[in-house]
């Protein structure tokens, strides 16, 4: 991963690519563990207002999920 910020409208997007790749299961309709991961810093951001996170401020499973996205994807 590079040492650049990760916006929000990418981990918007990665979050997205694996809703599409993985919908939503159950009656609680739970995330996949990709997308689930990727919503704690998403949703941190939103309450704190930020518009970027350095990519170490990611857990690891956020991160693959991320770097996954960004490989499938091109972005």
């Amino acid at each position: 991963m590079t040492d650049a910020l990760l916006t929000i409208t990418d981990l918007e997007a990665a979050i997205n690519y694996w809703r599409a790749r993985s919908p939503s299961q159950g009656d609680e309709l739970r995330l996949c563990a990709e997308a689930s991961a990727l919503a704690k810093p998403y949703a941190l951001m939103i309450v704190q207002g930020a518009t970027r996170i350095a990519p170490e401020q990611l857990s690891e499973k956020a991160r693959v999920a991320f770097e996954a996205w960004r490989a499938a994807t091109g972005a």
